[in-house]
């Protein structure tokens, strides 16, 4: 399924963290946080300003972002679970990192 998010929101899917710490102790999922860093997946044309005019959003697919610990909404959309967050709901991008489907 194709999912294409509208106005200024965005589709985030997560950045899994190490699961273990420096001196190798294995963390359990059940006591992981979750990352506040994911890669976009697909994002909406953008908002519309006081005249009408669409202005288009700065993150664009591809890019990695830090966003806050309970910004978004999680859904599930084919058996992977992703965020729709609004573009303001991120705090920044995170420059010189690979995104995952680009390393594989």
């Amino acid at each position: 399924m194709k999912f294409r998010p509208l106005h200024d929101r965005v589709v985030v899917r997560r950045v899994s963290q190490e699961a273990k710490t420096a001196g190798g102790i294995i963390i359990p999922d059940t006591v992981q946080e979750k990352p506040m860093e994911g890669e976009i997946i697909a994002a909406g044309p953008g908002a519309r300003n006081e005249k009408g005019e669409i202005v288009p959003l700065e993150v664009k697919a591809g890019d990695r972002v830090l966003f806050g610990k309970w910004s978004g909404n999680e859904v599930k959309i084919d058996g992977e679970e992703l965020l729709i967050m609004k573009e303001s709901d991120i705090m920044g991008i995170i420059e010189g990192v690979k995104s995952a489907k680009k390393a594989a």
